[in-house]
């Protein structure tokens, strides 16, 4: 399998190895039952050592498409000394984890994802209690009963998947491959110890989750509970446009040629977004499960009932997240009865 161009007229979920920049490859790795359909890695090497950003989900296919791919840039998976990890979620951390194991690599995971890692690790954790949480605040019986059909009594089978990192990332500048540096920048709100990596010298950003070519980030999806999610994303978004711009390499989709025109156009749909919630308050809707069904979902603009349970989960913890940003803003009021948040115009 030999390198090729990275080029934006080929399906960026092709199998293969694209050389991004010299010394950087995309490498895109399958995931299963997943919109998305894959996810970009990136191999960094100054011929003799090799540092990966983000590892892709532990499945058999996505060991065996590292693998193919890194021998097009003569490497093999033991020559990986170490995973710089963006986030805490399967398709980016665990199989670092299952290579450890095997090779013996070092994997570095931002500090502030440490609760969130404890909680997933905790073999007594039930799937998604954070969700079903979230859901009941906002009002969504219906999905929390489906959900509870789905996993109720149901316990963490896949610990091993979850083991701690070698190193906690904090924010700064740091050294890989003896002379090139990257600087760690924390960006919460995907999760809360997201971080992208800036490479400033080429002109190159890996911003993981944080920022996406086609499609925003789910706000909310993450074992650990933060107040204001969508706060925390909209102002990491802004401290990344303060930042100077540069080619943006993301965990899914095509490699664009600028973060800070991204960036404007995810900021303008959270502004509308903001815009369009608190219209379906003024309408009449009072929790964050009545107004994600006023509220259009995908390009399609498909009502909340045409989606799937993990997407109607998706769509209505946003929705919350929306919701409770307005309330912190004081455009909404917001009041609790027995456990469901409403929201009322200001």
């Amino acid at each position: 399998m030999e390198p090729l161009a990275e080029d934006a007229a080929r399906p960026w979920t092709e199998p293969g190895i694209y050389e991004v920049a010299p010394g950087v490859y995309r490498i895109p790795l399958p995931l299963p039952n997943d919109g998305l359909r894959a996810v970009n890695v990136y191999a960094i090497t100054d011929g003799t050592e090799l540092v990966m950003i983000d590892s892709g989900w532990a499945l058999d296919e996505a060991r065996d498409g590292l693998q193919a791919a890194l021998k097009g840039i003569g490497a093999e998976l033991g020559d990986i000394s170490q995973f710089l990890v963006t986030h805490v979620h399967r398709d980016h951390y665990t199989q670092a984890v299952a290579l450890r194991r095997e090779f013996g690599n070092r994997i570095a995971l931002g500090e502030r994802e440490r609760t969130t890692l404890e909680i997933i690790a905790n073999p007594a954790s039930g799937p998604m209690n954070s969700q079903l949480q979230l859901l009941t605040e906002a009002g969504a019986e219906p999905i929390v009963r489906t959900l509870h059909e789905l996993f109720g009594g149901m316990r963490n089978t896949e610990v091993e998947l979850w083991e701690k990192p070698d190193e906690w990332l904090t924010p700064g500048r740091r050294t890989v491959l003896g002379s090139r540096a990257l600087d760690v920048v924390h960006t919460p709100g995907h999760t809360e110890g997201h971080v992208v990596f800036d490479d400033g010298a080429a002109g190159l950003m890996f911003t993981g989750d944080h920022v996406l070519p086609h499609i925003t980030p789910s706000i909310g999806f993450q074992a650990e509970l933060v107040p204001l999610p969508l706060r925390d994303f909209l102002d990491s978004l802004r401290l990344v446009r303060g930042m100077p711009d540069r080619r943006m390499l993301p965990a899914h989709g095509v490699v664009s040629p600028s973060v800070h025109v991204r960036i404007d156009e995810l900021l303008a749909h959270h502004e509308d977004r903001l815009a369009r919630t608190a219209e379906t308050v003024a309408d009449g809707a009072s929790t964050a499960y009545e107004a994600a069904g006023k509220l259009g979902w995908t390009r399609r603009k498909r009502k909340l009932d045409e989606l799937d349970t993990f997407n109607q989960m998706l769509a209505v913890t946003e929705t919350k997240a929306h919701l409770d940003l307005l309330a912190y803003q004081g455009k909404l009021t917001m009041s609790e009865v027995d456990g469901v948040r409403h929201y009322a115009v200001a």
